[in-house]
């Protein structure tokens, strides 16, 4: 016998058995509760006639009306420590339809000897009897977790303080309070409002609120802080990281955003620290789920770009909606064994392939496509430094301009149904090679659409916080070794968005798209990197220009001052999302963007360095 078989033989036995023993727990609760309903109708004796066989007949009665409906509602396959509300829902349908079995069958045998003169009461008793028990029964191992939980509380574990007692608080402290091995012991809340003090959730009580945070932690011996407002509150977020650090406090968690939260689950095992997007304040994004499911689901789906940052996420956000497979390609290997094996680890469910292939090579990636024959494709491969692009023109042209022309190319000749272009904030007016490329995709994919049946759709959307060799890593290594911390300009504007938001957004927009649109995000607000970089120094525990000190360096080739999601010539129109919106842009002349991208071909191929900048300057509107 292999040891697949005999860990299914010992799972199938352990099976049997646990069913058995609570199925007799049960069988026994209907005895006592038939027998306890009998004395509780004549006041604590039941009288002799009832013995001759009504008393009998009753609990088989009940037994044969509750044991088949609870083993056919599922009720013996949950675990006793997790029973929820639902479960005692279920728990009291199945009920009701016993009851219910029990009154036909006491119709049909009413005229049975054993029956006459039965009271009827008995049986709804029996019935409020047996709910209070099975359910008491299957609250009993959490109640007792709980409590031996409450009895080790100091012992090796975190005394730890909830800030917010909305949602996100109550789950987060039910966690803590059903998972055995929580190394949090949860001493009490703090809020927002005022009018919530004093009450109490599961028992623990909210003490104040986070204006009291630096009388609280001293004064219960808080070791830890669990922030867990939603994700908007920006400011009340700040407030109590400055006041624990106020207060002595190293160790400061936060709930993430829904969008980082695997099926949208809040538990200790997601609690991670405080970092800058989570004091940045943007709204929740409300999402259109279902909608992006029935894009995603049952799709054979290729990611370029997959081992990056946006690629990565995107490879994440589609694994949770069920597709029929995903297709990684990079360039990177490093970076593609890492994601591969975290996919792999967190959604065991999902069909992955992942290739180590460069874009720009037309003959693997036709082999690539035509084995798979993916229905939606999301190019994310891309060059995206401008810094470094400005040097290598002839790198970032052949990349971001006929990469993107190869893998579109063979979309339509695969037969592809959907192509999604990671477009760019850089593509508006472009200053830098970076954006006129990015600009340059957009027009390919519209002068695409609509040759045989693939759809092509582009999405634009400004800088995603913490995406590799962006300004908060850089930021954070600088402030690891004790600064400077360099900015380019006190001025310098950027807009920034979470790369789980961004890549959800990229979703709904791929979704609702008809072909041909340039999808624009709402960015919110734009950020000043100086305060972006005062922020970080302050979470890091130290004060800016004190202890860590900014220095200007002045802008980059390339850069701007502020990036645009539209140029002047451009509008938008409204989509049923409310942050994403259409671009209204002029139509692309097939014939003189093919002599164009001709023309550049050209002058990459003898690597002429101004010859390429001004093919992009004649091909690329306002691009300066």
């Amino acid at each position: 016998m292999n040891l697949g078989k005999f860990q299914r033989k010992l799972l199938e036995r352990t099976r049997r058995r646990r069913l058995a023993f609570f199925l007799t727990i049960d069988i026994g609760s209907i005895i006592v509760a038939v027998v306890l309903a009998f004395l509780l109708r004549f006041e604590g004796t039941i009288p002799s006639q009832y013995f001759q066989g009504g008393l009998q007949a009753a609990i088989v009665l009940v037994l044969i009306s509750v044991v088949p409906v609870l083993l056919l509602s599922r009720l013996y396959s949950f675990t006793w420590a997790y029973v929820s509300l639902e479960d005692l829902l279920l728990l009291g349908r199945a009920l009701a339809l016993s009851a219910l079995i029990t009154g036909a069958l006491f119709v049909l045998l009413r005229s049975q000897e054993f029956f006459l003169g039965f009271p009827r009461s008995v049986l709804l008793i029996t019935y409020v009897l047996l709910f209070l028990f099975m359910a008491g029964l299957r609250l009993s191992k959490r109640a007792y977790l709980q409590w031996s939980a409450a009895r080790k509380q100091g012992i090796g574990k975190e005394r730890t303080l909830i800030v917010g007692a909305r949602d996100e608080g109550e789950e987060i402290l039910r966690s803590m309070l059903q998972s055995q091995k929580s190394a949090y012991v949860p001493l009490g809340f703090v809020d927002t409002h005022l009018s919530r003090v004093g009450a109490t959730i599961h028992g623990v009580r909210i003490l104040g609120t986070v204006d009291d945070l630096v009388r609280i932690i001293p004064e219960y011996g808080v070791q830890t802080l669990v922030i867990a407002l939603p994700e908007h509150a920006s400011a009340d977020i700040r407030k109590a990281v400055e006041l624990g650090r106020k207060a002595g406090l190293q160790n400061i968690q936060i709930v993430p955003p829904l969008s980082e939260l695997i099926g949208g689950q809040i538990s200790i095992r997601e609690l991670r620290g405080v970092q800058v997007e989570d004091l940045m304040g943007r709204e929740q994004v409300s999402l259109d789920a279902q909608t992006i499911k029935q894009f995603v689901a049952d799709k054979k789906i290729l990611v370029t770009g997959a081992a990056g940052s946006i690629g990565a996420e995107l490879c994440r956000q589609i694994a949770r909606f069920s597709p029929a497979s995903l297709i990684l390609v990079d360039q990177d290997e490093t970076g593609m064994f890492w994601i591969a094996r975290e996919l792999r680890a967190r959604f065991p469910q999902a069909p992955l392939e992942s290739f180590v292939a460069d874009i720009t090579d037309e003959q693997k990636m036709r082999s690539i496509l035509s084995r798979y024959k993916p229905e939606i494709i999301f190019h994310a491969a891309a060059y995206k430094h401008v810094p470094l692009m400005e040097e290598q023109v002839d790198e970032a042209v052949k990349n971001n301009v006929f990469g993107a022309f190869a893998i579109a190319s063979l979309a339509v000749e695969q037969g592809t149904e959907k192509f999604v272009f990671i477009s760019t904030d850089k593509a508006v007016n472009p200053k830098s090679v970076m954006g006129a490329t990015k600009r340059l995709g957009e027009m390919i994919c519209q002068m695409l659409n609509g040759k045989d049946h693939t759809k092509f759709v582009s999405v634009r959307f400004g800088n995603v916080l913490d995406s590799r060799g962006s300004v908060i890593p850089i930021f954070r290594e600088q402030i690891r070794r004790g600064g400077p911390v360099t900015v380019t300009h006190p001025d310098m504007r950027r807009y920034f968005m979470s790369t789980p938001e961004a890549c959800l957004l990229v979703l709904q927009a791929a979704a609702i798209g008809e072909g041909g649109e340039v999808f624009v995000l709402d960015m919110g607000k734009p950020v000043k990197i100086l305060d972006l970089a005062k922020e970080m120094i302050r979470l890091s525990g130290y004060e800016p220009d004190k202890d860590i000190p900014i220095v200007f360096t002045g802008p980059r080739p390339g850069e701007k001052f502020f990036e645009d999601v539209l140029s002047a010539e451009e509008g938008t129109e409204a989509t049923k999302h409310e942050k994403i919106f259409v671009a209204k842009l002029s139509s692309v002349e097939e014939q003189k963007l093919r002599e164009g991208l001709e023309l550049l071909r050209e002058k990459v191929s003898v690597d002429d360095r101004e010859a390429i900048l001004l093919a992009l300057k004649s091909i690329v509107p306002n691009y300066d």
